[in-house]
């Protein structure tokens, strides 16, 4: 496949990058992960990683095929590169392996792990329903039908790929003992060393056909939301005196440095849901009673064409709940600060007025009725980042950054999630498709929202129409198909989706 050589555009992006990326980064202290987001702006932004896999997210999906891999038997003739980064151990990973059962072609590029420490074996980043295992390891695939390396594909909406392994300590494991007895050649950052090659397949669970499917991000900085999430069910186990060796023998700082800093709780937070849902292969087993079934992706398009081209006042004196299937999805409710975390990164209409209305309008022109938000071209993050950076800039806003970028990203990303069945519709992403809307139209909707926000009672949980009839919220204010009322709306309120938010502090 024919790639197009680099142009001054993008160099001049890779600059940018560069520069405003340069920062070090750690898991604690005052370049901890808490403030990334200074240097890194998507690390406070949306559809972040890792999450906690909640059985109220939970939403099975009978056309998740098992995953299938090809070439992951590698040979002992086939030399590896094994390195300590001062963040994790990564292998990198020949060209030839790759996934063959998702949409696109994604080919392997490296595998790293996150782990605790000797005093705490729990450093896995995702959590299944707040439980942390010893660590974790990260396969990390490019989209090579549309890019042609990592570096090219990192940065774009569809780029990447992840593997997610769950690791608790238990048997011994063969297979991490084929890299791990050369641990020692890499005790401190930036050192590296051969390793023959060996089976990767046996470094992942029997089971390929049971996991967690989300849309979600790096989890390290610069915590780009361009990772198709797999994270397999079942956990593998290693020995505690191979855990002990990821915990104790490795460092992250540089040999020659004075005072040796170890590398062990490499693990980041979870992060917020942001109106995702998690897709399961699987319906039998703990935890699964109740999870509830997808709304069909053509149910969902028809309800974004409803909001795109319906009439307003229709939605207004009738709502969509006529479009929606009952008991299809189930919702439950989400955490206050959860609510008030997503409500603190919407912009206020003076600061939106910052951005350039020409990221609006190309948002809404990617969203036409026949594409229904989802466009050939991809988000490109160090491009629209470098965009928003030079705007702000020009009205000395700056600091403004994270929020700007969410502002713009999040209603892009949520629409594309929610037609892929990842995602609820939420309230941000709603009001930006009636943005593209004629404006006496709007107003009408406009106030028929204000006259039932009025007869709003605040309430962490629920928002409460006036016919009492409760609707739980999701963390990010989304609303699921299930919670629309059945009965006509004879009083003119509008569908509660449409309704604005209010909460408790």
């Amino acid at each position: 496949m024919h790639f197009p050589s680099f142009t001054s555009a993008v160099l001049l992006q890779l600059a940018f990058c560069a520069v405003l990326h340069g920062a070090k980064w750690t898991y604690s202290g005052p370049e901890g992960e808490h403030h990334w987001s200074k240097n890194y702006p998507y690390c406070g932004g949306t559809f972040q990683s890792p999450i906690d896999i909640k059985s109220e997210l939970l939403r099975f999906d009978p056309t998740l095929r098992p995953i299938e891999i090809q070439n992951y038997n590698l040979s002992p003739n086939e030399q590896l590169t094994l390195g300590n980064n001062g963040h994790s151990v990564q292998i990198s990973l020949p060209s030839k392996m790759h996934i063959s059962s998702l949409p696109h072609h994604y080919t392997a590029a490296q595998l790293h792990f996150h782990w605790g420490s000797s005093n705490r074996a729990a450093g896995s980043e995702h959590m299944v329903n707040s439980k942390q295992y010893a660590a974790e390891m990260h396969v990390v695939h490019f989209n090579s039908d549309k890019y042609p390396n990592m570096s090219m594909a990192v940065d774009k909406s569809d780029g990447l790929a992840v593997l997610g392994v769950l690791i608790e300590v238990g048997e011994f494991s063969p297979a991490f003992e084929q890299f791990l007895k050369f641990i020692n050649g890499i005790k401190y950052r930036d050192q590296r060393v051969q390793v023959p090659g060996f089976n990767i397949r046996a470094l992942l669970p029997a089971r390929l056909d049971e996991y967690y499917r989300y849309d979600g991000s790096l989890t390290t900085p610069p915590c780009y939301p361009s990772v198709l999430w797999t994270v397999f069910r079942n956990h593998v186990t290693i020995s505690r005196k191979q855990f002990l060796a990821l915990a104790t023998a490795l460092y992250s700082s540089h040999a020659q440095d004075s005072a040796p800093v170890p590398l062990n709780g490499n693990y980041r937070k979870p992060q917020l849901a942001d109106s995702r849902v998690v897709l399961v292969s699987f319906k039998e087993g703990r935890g699964l009673h109740g999870t509830l079934s997808l709304t069909s992706p053509l149910t969902r398009k028809r309800i974004v064409q409803q909001l795109l081209v319906g009439d307003l006042a229709d939605l207004a004196d009738e709502g969509l709940y006529q479009l929606l299937p009952s008991g299809s999805e189930k919702l439950h409710a989400g955490k206050k600060k959860d609510l008030k975390n997503h409500q603190s990164v919407t912009l206020s209409k003076s600061k939106q007025q910052t951005l350039n209305p020409s990221l609006r309008k190309k948002s809404q022109t990617n969203r036409s009725v026949g594409k229904l938000g989802l466009a050939e071209d991809a988000l490109c993050y160090v491009s629209l980042e470098q965009r928003v950076f030079h705007q702000l800039k020009q009205s000395h806003t700056e600091n403004q950054l994270v929020h700007a970028l969410r502002d713009v990203v999040f209603p892009e990303l949520n629409l594309k999630s929610y037609l892929d069945c990842k995602s609820d519709l939420a309230l941000p992403t709603i009001r930006n498709i009636l943005r593209g809307r004629p404006t006496d139209e709007v107003l009408e909707l406009d106030r028929s929202l204000t006259k039932a926000l009025m007869n709003q009672k605040k309430t962490s949980t629920v928002i409460k129409v006036k016919s009492n009839q409760s609707v739980p919220m999701t963390n990010s204010g989304s609303l699921s198909p299930a919670t629309v009322p059945r009965k006509p709306h004879s009083q003119g309120y509008p569908h509660p989706w449409l309704l604005p938010m209010e909460w408790e502090d």
